[in-house]
């Protein structure tokens, strides 16, 4: 179930840069703050349950990498972000790292 908490964490990661990008814009600036807030509560709520049985490192940089990765593939497919092969293997190469960890476990 641990697991199941820090994947959870890692995707609920993505919505506060979400959040703060609506920020951005005056007619949104108050409901991204309060929707960037949400998500980091939440996101560290799940964080803290999974490190009951998941040690401290390991977890954190699952939780790092699946938001970095995600708020990336949002970015992109969202917000018109620049994308460049580079770009694309440098989230693979976190993603790699991400799975190497849960195999290492």
């Amino acid at each position: 179930m641990s697991w199941i908490y820090l994947v959870l964490a890692g995707l609920l990661e993505i919505g506060w840069p979400v959040g703060l990008k609506m920020a951005q814009a005056p007619q949104t600036r108050w409901s991204g703050i309060a929707i960037a807030v949400a998500f980091m509560a939440s996101s560290g709520f799940f964080l803290w349950l999974a490190q009951r049985h998941i040690p401290m490192g390991t977890a954190y940089a699952v939780w790092t990498g699946i938001g970095a990765a995600g708020t990336f593939m949002v970015g992109v497919l969202v917000y018109g972000d620049p994308s460049s092969l580079m770009r694309y293997v440098g989230v693979l190469l976190i993603v790699a790292g991400v799975a190497t960890l849960k195999l290492a476990h």
